[in-house]
């Protein structure tokens, strides 16, 4: 018999986090998060967005042994806000068990009908800088930070319970050989002349700090007219700012000014961390912190993580300035691959983007979406 229990305690909150340790255990392509920063991301009392947005979580048992988890989540300045009753659901794992599924899944209904919402859609995060998607090609790739990995039954069992797919998203990779300098070389120039635009690179982090509020401000409403936005508030800016700015490499942020100082534009890439975390298996201490440092200054393969440029500035070439910048750093520390995390398909201005660059679109993902009877 199956039984569904909320996770309401601090050990089932970890036995939470870690089930999908053993879901996956031997796979060469799922990337554990890690676990005390997973917890705190899920922590009522330590994430911000839950000024916000209320979330609980469920575990599925049979014969006493975790075979299922998933979060229920609300966002509430979606759905105040922007008026989408949406129910959301992130966080799920389970066995090939479309029973399982079904009956977590029922969870996250049974709140959605009790807070008046109309329809579920998931798997997705609290907020555009969590993960999303179910993965539906690119099994056999390994996965990255920023994303979720699964087994292929998953969407079988979406389908087979009556869900449509909701938005779509690419992932595509770059050999960094393929991407040459005259598709951005030229234009930048003119750009930086014509519109009085410079570059700003960066050795240490506390320079980045500077910025940060102006990062995201620029972030929100370069990123406003996707169909998937949700406004981030202050406490969660302040609450990512303490936790990955130190994280990043300063010379993989890029960002551009006006002539008054002001950002218009940025990007950020991190190195792949994707092989370091699979040997931490989840843990930074003792050793595991060591691997993260390894591929910080090592890894050849980098993510790009976020790109943002104001409205008024897009389609007049900032871009350029801001791949000028990443060439020569990619090309001084002998980058191979870059990366890229899920993308709308409905979001034809990244699609244009990157057009020059041969991307190879190795993954696709997706979320599904039903309403709530």
């Amino acid at each position: 018999m199956i039984k569904i229990t909320e996770a309401t305690s601090k050990k089932q909150l970890k036995q939470f986090v870690t089930f999908p340790f053993k879901l996956y255990k031997g796979s060469k392509y799922w990337v554990p998060p890690i676990i005390s920063e997973e917890i705190k991301t899920l922590d009522k009392d330590v994430n911000p967005v839950f000024k916000d947005a209320e979330a609980r979580y469920f575990l599925a048992y049979k014969n006493n042994e975790i075979i299922g988890r998933i979060a229920a989540i609300i966002n509430w300045l979606e759905v105040n806000g922007q008026n989408e009753k949406k129910m959301r659901f992130g966080w799920f794992d389970v066995i090939d068990d479309v029973e399982v599924t079904r009956l977590l899944l029922e969870k996250v209904h049974d709140i959605g009908k009790s807070k008046d919402l109309n329809y579920v859609e998931g798997p997705v995060g609290f907020s555009n800088l969590d993960k999303v998607g179910i993965l539906t090609e690119g099994f056999n790739e390994i996965g990255s930070m920023i994303t979720w990995h699964n087994h292929p039954y998953y969407a079988e069992h979406f389908k087979t319970l009556g869900y449509s797919v909701g938005k779509t998203y690419s992932e595509n990779k770059m050999e960094f050989k393929n991407i040459h300098q005259k598709f951005f070389t030229r234009i930048q120039t003119l750009v930086k002349k014509r519109y009085q635009l410079r570059a700003l690179n960066f050795t240490d982090n506390k320079d980045i700090m500077t910025y940060a509020d102006e990062m995201f401000e620029v972030f929100s409403k370069s990123h406003a007219v996707l169909s998937s936005f949700v406004e981030i508030n202050q406490d969660q800016q302040d609450y990512f700012k303490k936790k990955f700015i130190g994280f990043l490499n300063p010379e993989y942020v890029k960002f551009v000014l006006d002539k008054e100082n002001k950002l218009v534009g940025f990007g950020i890439v991190t190195p792949s961390y994707a092989k370091a975390l699979q040997k931490m298996n989840g843990k930074l201490f003792p050793f595991g912190f060591m691997h993260l440092l390894q591929a910080k200054k090592k890894a050849k393969t980098v993510t790009f993580y976020l790109i943002g440029v104001l409205p008024e500035y897009q389609n007049k070439g900032v871009t350029a300035i801001i791949f000028e910048e990443f060439w020569q750093t990619f090309n001084a520390k002998g980058i191979e691959l870059c990366v890229r995390g899920p993308e709308l398909d409905d979001n034809e201005a990244i699609q244009k983007l990157w057009k020059n660059f041969k991307p190879v679109t190795h993954k696709r993902r997706c979320t599904f979406k039903k309403n709530i009877a």
